[in-house]
């Protein structure tokens, strides 16, 4: 019989248990070990089978052993310091605290969806992981951040497959009164809402959940709420589905309702208030307008709120293909806002002209996320170095007249949170060197460019350990197997080879991953019979772990699935290469660990940074990667190999595809296998042990996202809350009327004339040039521009590379045609082909360079053939 109504009994601990239930409702237990060791102390069969979450285990717990448990003074003991030491870590000073100057009082972080734990399942790859990992790093520093996303009734989607191995996907229903979260409530004890006002006089409502995630909070919006008619109920009904306005409706909850929702948090709870806001991808955009309308109700005008808003907004992108943006048609946004719909006080045109594509290139009847993202926030950054410098040459289009590297856009490459993914077996063997609070520091906070206590760690003990690792996987493996089958219909007569598949001494690659087709799950297929001879041969075996969901919507991802699947079921290597479904967080924990190689093939350069790697590189694991993303920047011989690409713009990609996997083969049969299964004098794996030694000594600091939050502190939040800081009305107001002043004036400036004291078109290094240039600055006068000379090496197509800019200055006053003069040395500081031009731009305080205005004015063709300098 089924349920007519679902509802959570919550246990009644006894008294002296009381601080588990604030150690449960606490994430960071998922990445404690000693809570962690604690609750499986509690009833270790209960807490197996409630999947390792503290909530579920005090949920199904008997009574009887609670009792038990509440008498035992050993326990007691245990209980009491694992909580002192949460409050200690929840209220102590952290990194954050002994940073000098003036940091941001609190950050407001906007994502999507948000990988903390397989408890809480809201995430569906990257992204998420990442946002997860931003979260934990800035509790371990003491960074005041407040997270803020949806509450979706089904996560994601739980993935199975058919007999003939098509993904199948399923949508569990998740009761947040069962998972590790809290309603906020108001002073009243009625639960806190938010709503946003939809066409036709409707309402969207939600609820606010708290998950707290260390010492940050995590903000979660629920619109499964009774005071919802049914197609609002649903909105945050699953991550990344449902059509267009479906999707516009989340990302409006998510940004507009993400804001109430902080605002109403900081007031029930005392929180500061942010002074920066940060959005992770352009999900979030609409939060820039909501604050907008804030400032907008307190007096300023649209321009200026614009500014203040733009100040202390920071905007991560993290894809490299317009493929991957949100955009929505121009007449659904429309009606989604204006007088009969959300902020009413703003003009809907004003709405539209942040995120048109208004550039080349674009079409301007779409409505693009990222593009508003931008707009809105005067900081922004790619996830790794090289994806940076293709974000810039992608948005290139929104700043016309500068070159792509001039793109008002950096990088700040991703990291991981080392205390989530490394095993607690690395982690002890860590331990043993140099202490267990010296390694909780070393892995959380970072700071050293090298762990250099791993040299001396015995090779024996490391070998052993990756051994230990490796048979951990093939019985998760085994055990994951025998469950996947049994779902794909078969009897348990029918699966005793899975008894044997893998070993525990044969070389383990891990391939797991959402599978998009850039991703290439299949580049490992494209020659059968060698992959064969790899996995099978008799001396140098290899084996190999593969997992990942496609989209639902995507059945090109999952055609390749079920191709990876079919020669996986071929009994004649069912032992050497599994697929496991439904790959989530619980799942990696035990993959990365027990791989020696991690295996990442995209086309590059579509990696953004791709972090499961260096989740791997962080318990010995070595990579084996095209160069993309987070490898393309930190890759060296010591850590792993590099596959060989043919990226080249006219190569058939039918072709490029073969050239890489033959690569791909070359690379194992030559290098890597040969290396694994060679032995010294020891009777171990010399080298082998070598790169594992060098990739935790060396790679493993740079991969922490203790690493990477400290950089958006340094680079990003701190100046964003300086620049909001400046930003007082008044700042604001003059901001906005100098920049629609200069706008209306750029048309008058112009660079007229260029003379230098050179009097040749050769020079030696180290001398200095005179630089002398007339310009008209129309109706602008020398405060509002700055003159610059650009100088550096130059192509065979006459273009400055790793250019140099030195300011000119004003000498007297303008002339009687109203043109002014500007002198400035030119140093000719590199040998070869070297170049300058001059160039206007617009100057301001406030700016947080000469590029964000986008106006630049440059010498005419005419001009440059007369200045005709180039020094060879």
């Amino acid at each position: 019989m089924k349920a007519i109504r679902r509802l959570t009994v919550r246990p009644v601990l006894p008294d002296p248990l009381r601080p588990l239930s604030d150690l449960a409702r606490n994430l960071r237990w998922s990445w404690h070990p000693e809570t962690r060791d604690l609750f499986q102390s509690v009833d270790p069969e209960c807490w197996t089978a409630s999947g390792r979450d503290p909530v579920r285990l005090l949920g199904t717990v008997p009574p009887a052993r609670l009792a038990e448990l509440a008498d035992d003074r050993r326990f007691l003991r245990r209980l009491t310091a694992v909580a002192d030491d949460l409050d200690h870590y929840m209220t102590g000073d952290r990194w954050y605290q002994a940073q000098p100057g003036r940091l941001p009082a609190a950050v407001a972080y906007f994502s999507p969806e948000f990988g903390i734990t397989a408890a809480l399942p809201q995430y569906s790859g990257g992204l998420g992981i990442l946002a997860g990992d931003h979260l934990k790093a800035a509790s371990d520093l003491g960074v005041p951040l407040v997270g803020v996303g949806l509450l979706y009734r089904h996560g994601y989607f739980r993935q199975s497959l058919s007999r003939d191995g098509w993904q199948q996907e399923h949508y569990p229903v998740l009761d947040p009164h069962e998972l590790p979260l809290a309603p906020l409530k108001e002073s009243d004890g009625t639960p806190a809402h938010v709503a946003l006002a939809l066409p036709g006089g409707r309402e969207l409502r939600a609820r606010i959940w708290l998950a707290q995630v260390g010492r940050v909070p995590l903000l979660l919006l629920d619109s499964d709420v009774e005071e919802n008619e049914g197609g609002e109920r649903g909105v945050t009904d699953r991550l990344y589905g449902g059509g267009s306005e479906h999707r516009l409706l989340q990302e409006m909850l998510l940004g507009i309702g993400g804001v109430r929702a902080v605002r109403t948090y900081c007031r029930l709870t005392g929180h500061a208030a942010p002074e920066v806001f940060h959005t992770n991808e352009g999900h979030a955009g609409f939060l820039g307008l909501e604050r907008i309308a804030e400032l907008c109700d307190e007096g300023l005008e649209f321009g200026a709120a614009l500014e203040a808003v733009r100040a202390g907004t920071v905007f991560t992108t993290h894809t490299p293909v317009p493929a991957g943006i949100d955009r929505f048609d121009r007449e659904l946004v429309a009606r989604h806002f204006g007088p009969d719909s959300e902020l009413p006080r703003i003009d809907v045109e004003r709405v539209l002209r942040l995120g048109m594509e208004t550039y080349p290139g674009g079409e301007p009847n779409l409505f693009n996320m990222a593009v508003m993202g931008l707009r809105l926030a005067q900081r922004a950054n790619g996830v790794s170095l090289l994806h940076g410098g293709v974000s810039r040459g992608m948005f290139a289009g929104l700043w016309p007249g500068f070159d792509a590297d001039e793109v008002p856009i950096t990088s700040v490459t991703n990291g991981v949170h080392a205390p989530t993914w490394v095993a607690p077996e690395v982690f002890r063997l860590g331990a043993r060197q140099i202490g267990a609070q010296r390694a909780e520091d070393a892995l959380a906070v970072g700071g050293s460019d090298r762990w250099d206590s791993v040299a001396d760690i015995p090779d024996q003990d490391i070998w052993e350990l990756r051994r230990t690792l490796r048979a951990q996987l093939v019985e998760e493996v085994r055990e994951r197997l025998r469950a996947s089958w049994r779902q794909r219909g078969a009897g348990t007569a029918e699966l005793g080879w899975i008894d044997d598949v893998l070993d525990p001494d044969v070389l383990t690659i891990g391939f797991a991953r959402r599978v998009p087709s850039y991703k290439r799950l299949t580049l490992m297929l494209r020659d059968r019979d060698r992959l064969m001879d790899l996995l099978l041969h008799p001396e140098r075996p290899i084996q190999i772990v593969v997992a990942g969901k496609a989209h639902p919507a995507d059945d090109g991802g999952k055609r390749l699935v079920q191709e990876l699947v079919r020669f996986a079921d071929d009994p004649r290597v069912r032992h050497r290469i599994v697929f496991l479904p439904d790959y989530g967080m619980a799942m990696a924990q035990k993959l990365y660990p027990g791989c020696d190689i991690w295996l990442n093939n995209p086309l590059r350069p579509l990696e953004a940074c791709g972090t499961s790697g260096m989740k791997a590189a962080l318990n010995g694991c070595l990579n084996l990667s095209v160069l993309d993303g987070w490898w393309d920047e930190w890759y060296q011989p010591d850590f792993g190999w590099a596959i060989p690409t043919a990226d080249g713009a006219g190569t058939d990609p039918d072709r490029r595809d073969a050239i890489e996997a033959n690569a791909l083969y070359d690379l194992l049969e030559q290098r890597i296998t040969p290396r694994f299964y060679e032995r010294g004098a020891s009777g171990l794996p010399d080298r082998w042990l070598e790169m594992v030694r060098r990739t935790l000594s060396l790679l493993g600091p740079k991969v922490l996202a203790g690493r990477m939050v400290r950089e958006y502190v340094e680079r990003l939040y701190a100046p964003a809350a300086e620049a909001h800081r400046a930003m007082d009305p008044d700042s604001a107001r003059g901001l906005a009327e100098w920049k629609a002043r200069v706008r209306a004036a750029w048309s008058g400036v112009s660079v007229d004339h260029v003379e230098t004291s050179a009097a040749t078109a050769s020079a030696e290094l180290g001398a200095t040039l005179g630089l002398r240039v007339r310009v008209k600055l129309g109706d602008l006068a020398p405060e509002d521009v700055e003159v610059q000379a650009v100088s550096g090496r130059v192509d065979s197509e006459d273009r400055i590379t790793d250019a140099a800019k030195v300011p000119l200055k004003p000498v007297g006053g303008p002339d009687l045609e109203g043109r002014w003069v500007y002198e400035g040395p030119l140093a000719l500081d590199r040998t070869g082909p070297f170049g300058y031009t001059v160039r206007v731009l617009p100057a301001h305080r406030l700016l947080a360079s000469g590029v964000e205005t986008g106006l630049v004015a440059v010498p005419s063709g005419d001009l440059v053939e007369a200045a005709g300098l180039l020094m060879r």
